[in-house]
């Protein structure tokens, strides 16, 4: 399967079976991520596997979907604020970016190995802080249930290319 294959095939997973995510797929779509470029090439992110079950009752408090629950895995890609490169020019740091691109990498790989993902950028932070015991330079920035997907994919629309390029 070409990327784009990949890429037109994968959607925003809201239910799950409850079969387990094997290790092979998951060392997988780890190694995805340690391969996605970042700023300089810090890496100034860390991926935490959350068991679903075993954190549930935390878990409720990030997010309420039912849906979420059911997938036996929670990633969450957390961004070091203090190690990500910052322009010089204007301040700006990437972190967040750098930590979309390790998301996009790992939604990407679940989605070839047959695994439903769905971004979740809405989620209460500090429980999940409190969960992760992080300091205060970490930030989670995306979340994304991991498993076998038990639920059809919702009808998209997108924009046509001539409402999203412009050639100057």
């Amino acid at each position: 399967m070409s990327v784009l294959d990949v890429m037109e095939k994968r959607y925003s997973v809201r239910g799950f079976t409850d079969q387990q995510v094997e290790d092979e797929k998951l060392q997988k779509i780890l190694k995805a991520a340690q391969i996605a470029p970042t700023g300089v090439n810090a890496q100034a992110f860390t991926i935490y596997v959350i068991d679903t079950k075993k954190n549930e009752e935390v878990l409720h408090d990030v997010a309420g979907w039912d849906w979420f629950f059911e997938a036996p895995i929670i990633i969450a890609v957390v961004a070091d604020y203090d190690k990500a490169w910052t322009r010089k020019w204007d301040g700006k740091n990437i972190a967040d970016i750098d930590a979309t691109i390790v998301m996009d990498h790992i939604i990407l790989e679940a989605t070839e190995l047959g695994l439903g993902t769905c971004y979740i950028a809405a989620f209460h932070e500090e429980p999940l802080i409190d969960l992760l015991d992080l300091p205060d330079n970490q930030k989670p920035v995306l979340l994304t249930p991991l498993g076998y997907p038990n639920a059809e994919p919702r009808g998209t629309d997108r924009k046509s290319l001539d409402e999203l390029v412009k050639y100057i």
